[in-house]
């Protein structure tokens, strides 16, 4: 039988390099206990890394700045939501830098959730969570919350061909058609966008 810290170890470098995690994404691994042993220790070998108190992740590594790089905050955000049981969503501006709609780099990151409000500090960055009612986060996909919330805070007036295109190009073409229902019942003038983003 592989030791716990084996079997986490495995199931971290099986999803890859980046990925965030709690105690919670490990319970099939062993008992509470041994779970948070076994992370002491990879922290202790630098295997992985510590990023708030209850939340670690598996670093990506920089071989051109010789330096492991920042964590991934939303990897971190969803992270956080797993230990939780938080349902999220990004707000309006975070997920138009997210889809490439804005190419300012933001210092702070704000995610609606329907649990309470909660502000943490990784590195120089502000993670904040908002508390907000469940009918705001109820979509199945993250592409549907990301788009809705990006066409939200660019505005009507203001969602030009290029933002089309940009989101277009950034959407999964396998997604077109899951975005498409998931995002039937949202304002109509949203919904039109997406159906030119998704032909």
């Amino acid at each position: 039988m592989n030791s716990v810290k084996d079997k986490m170890l495995n199931r971290i470098y099986h999803c890859g390099k980046g990925l965030a995690f709690s105690q919670i994404d490990f319970t099939t691994c062993g008992s509470r206990s041994s779970i948070d042993v076994s992370f002491h220790r990879l922290e202790r070998e630098g295997r992985i890394r510590r990023v708030i108190r209850g939340i670690y992740d598996y670093p990506k590594y920089s071989n051109l700045l010789s330096k492991q790089l920042s964590p991934d905050i939303e990897q971190v955000s969803r992270a956080i939501a797993r230990k939780h049981d938080w349902r999220l969503r990004l707000s309006g501006p975070t997920a138009a830098n997210m889809i490439g709609l804005s190419t300012q780099v933001p210092s702070k990151y704000v995610y609606l959730s329907d649990g309470p409000s909660r502000v943490f500090t990784i590195e120089r960055t502000t993670l904040r969570f908002k508390k907000t009612s469940v009918k705001e986060i109820g979509f199945k996909h993250r592409e549907s919350a990301l788009i809705v919330a990006a066409f939200r805070s660019v505005g009507k007036d203001r969602l030009t061909d290029e933002v089309i295109n940009t989101t277009r190009k950034w959407l999964d073409p396998k997604m077109r058609s899951r975005v498409l229902g998931d995002t039937k019942n949202v304002t109509g003038w949203i919904y039109s966008r997406i159906q030119r983003v998704c032909r």
